[in-house]
């Protein structure tokens, strides 16, 4: 179990800053509460919105309860020369100590003390206790403090502190601050320190004596000087300062630390003083906190009242550099921004850049464009900065690790910029947010959707600014007044649904798998689509030829069969054929009256002895083999790079698994001769070889820990074949027949399969098959019990959960139609396996660039992923060396987050191409 740990977060910065950072604001009973918004705003987004792997179990606010200390004491000018705080603030300090009270965290101050001595006891306390703290300051009087399990966050800059940071700052560690900070003194304190020493030249005699004792004993000796003669002459002033630096770290705790633990955020007796004050913006952020718990449909629209209509007239064109610089400056200072990219293309591989879009607020966003009109010898081009300006400008920001980019389906816009000498980074992706929170089926994650839905908002749409068929022009001949209008709200809408979906990810328990799995895979798809995979174009002509060949037979045997030609792809004729002239049993028609001829239906035909069923199956695969990828990979192939560029989807599968479109390889046949075939035309670049490394029987490992079942861990753990196992346990003896069934059940038991889906793959009987079933639970009772407790919880919650904390919604279970709400059913019993495998994958894949580079091998490119797959071009010199990297990263993805009861299994194969490798 992890060790408790405490954030204490100095008061008195947050409420000046708060104060600072927002206009006057009065409540209804004509306060000034602006300084009080902002503060309870800061305080909410800490105690809900840090990662629960940095996160606080414990928390308090500390805050300066009196002006005078003992350290006024020791000398009377201390703070002598600070100006007393504004007017319009003073009355707002309770009603701050009000607001800490009323998230239920503890608001700590002491008589005599300030609050960086009360944070220093609190810290040195639980240091000793074997707590980790986390001061949230930058004040750097408090990084004296820090040490080994302590360290500080700057929240306004997103950075963490410890001892190298102050090292590098003030050329000291933590433990010699103190003695630096006392001789270059402290003009807002009045701390006088001694006159004419800076904080370069007091670093540098720490540095060389130690202590300010050390120094002014050596003082004497030095080379005749001004700073010699001051170090002299204030050298009780020197030592005095050195005391009036120290922090107080042993005086007795105003509340004892257990006190502190983190208990949540309450919905009372927050609503009453948010309802109180009248901060209804904050109140329906409550709302939506306190509907958390219900299905994330139930939070539709998260009114922001606080924030204006989009109003696409106030968007601003940026042709000046001035203004440029204006925005760049503003994003840098908040620390977020929003952007978009039009392109004149969905191919983001060989797109051209058109303009980028900025949102800062709600009410805020600008468009720049980039390459608009001057494309023929009669069109003007309007008045824009050229695209090496702006993107010279840019690249700084988009590339400062303090400010965080926030895009919608980031990857496209990652690559674009990346292929312009741009690596953006770090970024937030509100399509990436929406799917956390929302996948399986209640939502669709498209940003003109979650407009409709989070924002009740109809955007502008591309056909309206561009229009369609024959009249459809380019982005970039768009109006400048138009496109602005279009691409500014792209970017304004992502800024309001990202400041609706981060809150939300820690209320709803998904911010694990967003930081862990999600967020950090988008720039790594994002690259692999970029690198993309060489194919031999040759072999895919090849095939496609000798395909049509028998594809040409295929059809004359199937004509043969049924007596007459007719179209075979067409359903309503295979059907009519199939039923009502060759009167094949069991046909069924749908609603619109034609016979069902899917692929359970034919396999069923097939089974009862139809011939023709079998060949239409056959003609079904290379049909569409060819089509979709014999003859549409020769098309796929882009002219400048040589290679196909898939497209994934972080958002296409319910359970989390990537999906890719363009070509889809996921669907390539494993197991068949024809799908190896297919697998042979992805090939190496001359001196390299195709490496595929593979998650061995990933999805059963997983169910032996999920459902713990002691027999298969332990056969996993002695690496024991499983299937001679299960083939044992359930026939009682172990040849090639009985290992092939219990393959078959042991994956079809994880899939929820009825007796009647595993009777028609083992070819028996429904009874025999639900025998097989009734014995596997009886061998392996574990398994039973998982998929018992995983319904009766998706049942009630609606959702499976994996490892990670993805979320899979089942709207389904809830279906009066039976065979709608079994099937849900069966989805739910593997969603938690198959998405808990995705999240691993995912994991290995983010961790897998930093490891080859670590080990050398920056040469070795991954190129793709397919289901448990992982597919590499490696330097023929190097394939032993990063198959040791590849083994090592897949075989502990899932750590330190979960430790898993059974090892993870990886084989690896190498070849000139994907088939040999595989």
């Amino acid at each position: 179990m992890a060790s408790p740990h405490l954030y204490l977060v100095d008061g008195s910065s947050y409420i000046f800053r708060a104060f600072h950072r927002l206009p006057p604001l009065t409540n209804r009973h004509g306060l000034n509460v602006g300084a009080v918004y902002g503060y309870t705003t800061m305080l909410w987004k800490l105690a809900e919105s840090l990662h629960k792997a940095d996160g606080p179990t414990h928390l308090a606010v500390i805050l300066d309860k009196s002006e005078s200390t003992f350290r006024n004491a020791l000398y009377p000018e201390y703070k002598a020369h600070r100006p007393p705080p504004p007017p319009e603030l003073v009355p707002q300090f309770p009603l701050i100590r009000d607001a800490t009270r009323a998230f239920s965290l503890p608001c700590i101050e002491e008589d005599g003390l300030e609050a960086d001595d009360i944070i220093a006891c609190y810290s040195k306390a639980a240091i000793a206790a074997g707590w980790q703290v986390t001061i949230v300051s930058s004040d750097k009087d408090l990084m004296q403090l820090i040490e080994p399990g302590l360290d500080m966050l700057d929240t306004m800059n997103d950075r963490r502190m410890g001892r190298d940071y102050v090292i590098e700052k003030f050329g000291v560690p933590p433990e010699q601050l103190g003695e630096v900070l006392a001789l270059m003194g402290d003009a807002v304190d009045n701390i006088p320190g001694v006159p004419g020493i800076g904080p370069k030249t007091a670093s540098k005699l720490i540095q060389e004596f130690g202590t300010v004792e050390a120094v002014l004993a050596a003082a004497p000796d030095m080379k005749p000087s001004k700073m010699r003669d001051n170090l002299i002459a204030h050298a009780d002033a020197a030592r005095m300062s050195r005391k009036l630096v120290e922090l107080v770290c042993d005086a007795p705790l105003p509340e004892p630390l257990e006190d502190l633990s983190m208990k949540g955020i309450p919905e009372e007796p927050l609503r009453a003083f948010l309802e109180d004050h009248g901060f209804k913006s904050l109140l329906s952020r409550l709302s939506a906190t306190a509907q958390a718990a219900a299905p994330a449909a139930a939070a539709a629209v998260e009114a922001r009242s606080d924030d204006p209509p989009i109003d696409r007239s106030g968007y601003e064109t940026i042709t000046d550099e001035a203004a440029l610089d204006r925005w760049i400056a503003e994003a840098s200072a908040q620390g977020y921004v929003a952007l978009d990219t039009e392109t004149n293309s969905v191919d983001c591989v060989s797109a051209i850049l058109v303009g980028i879009s900025l949102c800062t607020a709600p009410g805020r966003a600008c468009y720049i464009p980039l390459e608009h009109g001057g494309h023929d010898m009669l069109s003007e081009r309007p008045d824009q900065l050229a695209a090496a300006t702006v993107l010279g400008k840019l690249k700084p920001l988009l590339e400062d690790p303090a400010t965080l980019k926030i895009g919608h389906n980031f990857k496209f816009d990652w690559v674009v910029l990346d292929r312009r000498g741009i690596c953006v980074a770090p970024l937030d992706d509100t399509l990436v947010m929406s799917f956390d929170l929302n996948a399986g089926g209640l939502a669709s994650h498209a940003m003109d959707d979650l407009a409709v839905e989070h924002l009740d908002h109809q955007p502008l749409t591309y056909k309206e600014v561009c229009g369609a068929g024959k009249k459809q022009i380019p982005f970039n001949e768009v109006p400048l007044d138009r496109a602005t209008e279009y691409a500014a709200e792209d970017a304004e809408i992502t800024f309001r649904l990202w400041q609706r979906f981060k809150p939300r990810l820690a209320h709803e328990r998904v911010a694990r798998v967003y930081e862990l799995v999600d967020r950090p895979l988008v720039p790594v798809i994002a690259r692999m689509e970029r690198e993309g995979v060489k194919v031999n174009r040759d072999e895919l002509s090849r095939l496609s030829a000798e395909f049509s060949e028998q594809i040409a037979a295929l059809e004359e045997k199937i004509c043969g069969e049924a007596g007459c030609k007719f179209t075979i792809g067409s359903p309503k004729q295979l059907g009519d054929i199939l039923f009502d002239k060759m009167k094949l049993p069991g046909g069924r028609k749908g609603k619109s009256g034609v016979y069902s001829t899917d692929v359970n239906e034919l396999e069923r035909l097939a089974r009862d002895g139809a011939p023709i069923a079998r060949l239409v199956l056959d003609w079904r695969q290379l049909t569409k083999l060819k089509t979709t990828y014999t003859d549409a990979l020769q098309q796929q192939i882009n002219p400048d790079t040589g290679r196909v560029h898939t497209t994934y989807s972080l958002s296409g599968a319910q359970t989390g698994r990537l999906s890719s479109t363009d070509p889809n390889l996921q669907n390539i046949p494993i197991r068949t001769e024809i799908g190896r075939r297919i697998r042979d035309a992805f090939i190496a670049e001359e001196g390299h070889v195709i490496l595929a490394a593979d998650y061995s029987q990933i999805e059963l490992r997983l169910a032996a820990h999920m459902a713990d079942v002691p027999e298969l861990k332990a056969a996993f753990a002695e690496g024991a074949d499983i299937h001679n196992i299960t083939a044992r346990e359930l026939f009682g003896t172990v040849d090639r027949d009985t290992r092939g069934r219990a393959k078959t059940i042991n994956f079809a038991i994880l899939y929820g399969i009825s007796r009647w889906g595993l009777a028609g793959r083992l070819e028996v009987t429904a009874e025999e098959a639900q025998a097989i079933i009734d014995r596997y639970f009886e061998r392996f009772p574990g398994i039973s019990n998982y998929i018992a407790e995983t319904l009766e919880k998706a049942r009630s919650t609606g959702f499976t959960t994996t490892l990670f904390g993805r979320k899979t919604h089942f709207p389904g279970l809830k279906s009066k139609v039976q065979h709608e709400r079994q099937g849900a059913e069966r989805a739910a019993i593997n969603a938690p396996i198959q998405g808990t495998s995705a999240d691993i994958i995912k994991r290995a894949m983010a961790r897998m660039g930093p490891a080859l580079r670590d080990a050398d091998l920056a040469g070795v490119r991954m190129l793709m992923q397919v289901h448990d797959e992982l597919v590499f071009e490696v330097p023929a010199a190097e394939v032993e060396q990063a198959s040791a990297v590849i083994c090592a990263v897949m075989e502990g993805a899932a750590e330190p987050a979960i430790r898993l009861s059974v090892p993870l299994g990886v084989e690896v194969g190498t070849g000139a191409n994907w088939g040999a490798a595989h």
